[in-house]
């Protein structure tokens, strides 16, 4: 069974909306009081919010369909219906939210950080609420409108100061071990760490975190081995230290080797285009590793000369017996420093104004074959909210929409009587003088003269 997952696909579905009611109100020697029907509650939202206590998506690999709570509906007596709880998820820091096509949605990192994914539908007005000079006792109520289902990728990314990468068993995850107060799992046979792990450290004033990254090999980038999975924990990190295993007793493989067929895995990586700063291009150090074996220390020494040359700090380490640490410790502070330096600087969040241009209408009619299409969130949302079996409410929806100035754009695209109209799922015949005219063609409750006959 897992116990870290770092990619899901959530299932997230808000609440919707609760309806409205349509109430007259009843009191002795008032058998017609007017209209009291309350409002329906709004739909939960389904919101994700950044825990330090959590730190895997793995709630989610069990559970990957959530669901908020809809609305209630309103009730007589202008009793507005409850609204539906939210419903918050906790996830990881840097947790990243992507659509189905890959596009950021949003990026979560620092406590608290909060990102609704999916809103809850809007409680449908009651009979009080639609009451007008003209239709003072409405016989019908508008609809909740259904709550938002979206299906999105949450991949987890670490946010580290400092990540450190090599091949399988160089010891990675036993320097993190010596370094701070994490305890990594660690073996003698590949692949140990199967997980990312982070471990908090301290050189002098400077505190950081130190990312274990599982190990990589030849053929990461493509899938090979687990780098391909867990190289985007390396994304965050301002800089890197290669681990390499001096007393590795392989034929084929040497120090040089080792560091040159990592670095050729980070730079394969920068094409998948992170945005920032590339992998390959950020400042990093070399650790020697396991100079406590005298075969491996009479290496480092061979080694030292020529990474010094291709300008890259050395320094050996032995994570058994805690030789070198200190200025591996200091190095990395003195890296971390100078990126958090270089950082630029946060400027204060600025609010934009952008108020709707004067000659924007809020819909669009295009004639697509033989039909008219009508888009726009008014018009959507107001069928959403019609109960098409009251003509009441039917004949209202047409007020709305001619009062929104859709006839008069039907008419400019060329639309005839009998065409056929779109408005979200719904179609219907256009019928000239249908949308238009005062409210005064209603009827009884429930009625409208307009839809006589249809």
């Amino acid at each position: 069974m897992p116990t870290f997952v770092d990619r899901v696909i959530l299932h997230a579905s808000a609440g919707d909306g609760g309806h409205g009611c349509a109430s007259i109100r009843r009191e002795k020697y008032k058998p017609l009081g007017g209209p009291d029907g309350g409002n329906g509650g709004r739909g939960g939202n389904v919101a994700l919010v950044v825990d330090p206590d959590t730190t895997t998506l793995l709630a989610f690999h069990h559970a990957p369909h959530r669901r908020a709570t809809s609305g209630k509906s309103g009730q007589g007596s202008n009793r507005n219906g409850a609204d539906g709880e939210d419903l918050v998820l906790p996830v990881p820091d840097g947790t990243v939210v992507k659509s189905a096509d890959g596009t950021v949605l949003a990026d979560l990192i620092g406590a608290g950080t909060t990102y609704v994914v999916a809103r809850g539908g809007r409680g449908g007005l009651g009979n009080a609420a639609i009451a007008s000079p003209r239709r003072k006792a409405p016989g019908f109520a508008l609809l909740g409108e259904p709550g938002t289902a979206v299906d999105v990728v949450l991949e987890l990314k670490t946010v580290a100061d400092i990540a450190l990468v090599g091949y399988p068993n160089a010891g990675k995850s036993s320097l993190v071990a010596a370094l701070s107060a994490a305890k990594p799992k660690i073996a003698d046979y590949p692949f140990t760490t199967l997980v990312p792990n982070l471990g908090v450290v301290e050189a002098g004033d400077v505190r950081f975190t130190v990312a274990d990254v599982p190990g990589l090999v030849r053929g990461a980038s493509e899938g090979r081995g687990l780098g391909l999975e867990f190289l985007r924990h390396v994304e965050r990190c301002a800089a890197l230290v290669h681990v390499i295993d001096c007393a590795n007793a392989e034929i084929d493989r040497d120090p040089l080797s080792d560091l040159e067929a990592i670095e050729e895995e980070l730079a394969a990586y920068d094409e998948t285009d992170l945005g920032g700063v590339p992998l390959h291009e950020r400042p990093r150090l070399v650790a020697l590793n396991k100079v406590d074996v005298p075969d491996a220390r009479e290496l480092a020494d061979m080694v030292r000369p020529e990474l010094e040359a291709r300008g890259l700090k050395v320094v050996e380490v032995s994570a058994a017996t805690h030789e070198g640490l200190r200025e591996l410790l200091f190095a990395m502070a003195e890296l971390v420093e100078h990126a958090r330096a270089e950082r630029p600087v946060e400027e204060a969040t600025r609010i934009v104004l952008r108020p709707r241009a004067v000659d924007d209408s809020g819909f669009t009619v295009t004639r697509e074959g033989d039909s008219f299409v009508v888009r726009g969130d008014r018009p959507e949302r107001w069928i959403k909210q019609t109960d098409f079996t009251n003509d009441e409410a039917v004949g209202y929806l047409a007020d709305r929409l001619n009062r929104l100035g859709v006839e008069v754009e039907l008419e400019k695209a060329g639309a005839q009587a009998g065409a056929a109209v779109v408005i979200g799922d719904v179609a219907f015949d256009y019928e000239p003088g249908m949308l238009a005219g005062p409210e005064n063609r209603i009827g009884p409750r429930g009625t409208d003269a307009r839809l006589d006959g249809r």
